[in-house]
């Protein structure tokens, strides 16, 4: 008997998203089937004397279709990828998300903390040297709302009117991850009937680009070719790639779904999460806690390792992950691993922190949908010492009854579900 026994099922219902492949879900997930990569030159500051000049982009975004002038005043641009992604995701959902109580709605999200720009910054340090604090006084209260986390969170939750618990998660590369999962176990457990989840990130500024270039985190070998940039499982990888982004999703309580006719995308079955205690930037070489919380997930989901078809992995593209992450999977699933789609989006999108998990869903729900798998690209010469499949520069078709959802975030905090096919087995899409 699963741990999932006497609880209530769920369902994903909604989604949406604002990511370097397009501003819907849709457009998402045909950029990851096709291969496309959204890594280009960055835009958002003046990086020319930068070691890093490249980052995975949101373009096409207009900011006046995603939010009032009174919202735009408030909310920082990956706030706003959020709300955007937000409302999409309840209109996917459908005119009967509202039919519920707002009270038993909630919302649980992983957000950004905002940085202050550098001519922001320059101005502030330029009124210290001449006239002290006097002037700083000058600079808009409001300001400060741009940069407050729980902010994006709370305009996430009134898109869907949520008025139930409303929970902002700060864990980093795991937060969408966490945030998902942590909605699932307040469906699962009865405390509410519906409930938005996700995350948004915008680390395309100065002060993101230069602080994990000076850490040595990221890539700083394909500024000339942003596309080839990010490249998990290559043996040729060098670091990973930063990225913006917000992904939302609709969970909801399954017979609630199912009696106001709601069209499923899929169904949670599992969740785990789990500290490395190792290293603050490192993945330990055994596995370690990604083992532990895939290996909860997957243990809940009561399909077993051979139940797993897909995974959409962390893949960041640091030599230390990728082989981690593989070594995880490996010892969790045996010989089943070997038969194991294993794929990161990431190698398009950069690394989009606390939305990335995020995207690995649309990945996975996709996969569910259609039977076709993602690719990872830029995979032009594996390493040898990993060995899965990696799903090579090319979608592949294949049946995916159920797929595994992986985050792992700096300070060793890690994050899995599952979601499965909410189809009968053989009934048509």
């Amino acid at each position: 008997m699963s741990a999932r026994a006497g609880r209530r099922r769920v369902a994903v219902t909604g989604v949406g998203a604002v990511t370097p492949l397009g501003t819907t879900a849709a457009d998402t997930w045909q950029g990851l089937v096709a291969g496309r990569s959204g890594v280009r030159a960055l835009e958002t500051f003046d990086a020319s004397t930068f070691p890093v000049r490249i980052a995975g982009q949101v373009e096409g975004f207009d900011p006046e279709a995603a939010g009032s002038a009174r919202e735009r005043r408030h909310l920082s641009r990956a706030a706003l990828f959020a709300l955007a992604a937000a409302r999409e995701a309840v209109a996917d959902a459908g005119g009967g998300w509202h039919a519920a109580d707002p009270y038993d709605r909630g919302a649980v999200v992983a957000g950004t903390v905002g940085r202050p720009g550098l001519q922001e910054l320059v101005d502030m340090s330029h009124q210290l040297s001449t006239s002290g604090f006097r002037d700083l006084y000058r600079q808009a209260p409001g300001d400060v709302l741009l940069r407050n986390q729980n902010v994006g969170v709370a305009a996430v939750a009134r898109a869907g009117d949520c008025r139930g618990p409303v929970v902002s998660v700060s864990t980093a590369c795991a937060g969408a991850a966490h945030a998902i999962g942590e909605a699932y176990r307040r469906v699962q457990d009865g405390e509410c009937v519906q409930v938005l989840a996700g995350g948004f990130d915008a680390l395309t500024t100065w002060m993101d680009v230069l602080g994990f270039a000076l850490l040595g985190a990221v890539t700083d070998r394909w500024n000339d070719e942003p596309e080839r940039a990010s490249r998990p499982f290559d043996a040729d990888r060098s670091g990973f790639v930063l990225g913006e982004g917000a992904v939302v999703v609709t969970l909801e309580e399954w017979d609630s779904a199912v009696a106001r006719g709601a069209r499923i995308h899929a169904e949670v079955v599992g969740y785990g999460s789990s500290l490395n205690a190792y290293r603050i930037t490192d993945s330990p070489p055994d596995g370690g806690g990604a083992l532990a919380a895939m290996r909860d997930a997957v243990a809940e989901s009561g399909l077993g390792p051979d139940g797993i078809d897909y995974i959409a992995a962390h893949g960041t593209s640091t030599p230390g992950n990728d082989a981690s992450e593989t070594t995880a999977i490996r010892k969790l699933f045996g010989t089943h691993a070997e038969r194991l789609c294993v794929s990161s989006p990431k190698s398009m999108t950069g690394h989009l922190t606390s939305a990335a998990a995020g995207v690995n869903l649309i990945a996975a729900l996709g996969a569910l949908r259609e039977g076709v798998v993602p690719p990872t690209i830029n995979l032009d010469h594996p390493d040898p010492k990993l060995g899965l499949d990696y799903v090579p520069n090319t979608a592949v078709r294949r049946p995916v009854r159920a797929a595994l959802v992986n985050a792992f975030a700096f300070g060793g905090t890690n994050a899995c579900f599952v979601v499965r096919d909410p189809r009968p087995e053989g009934s048509p899409a």
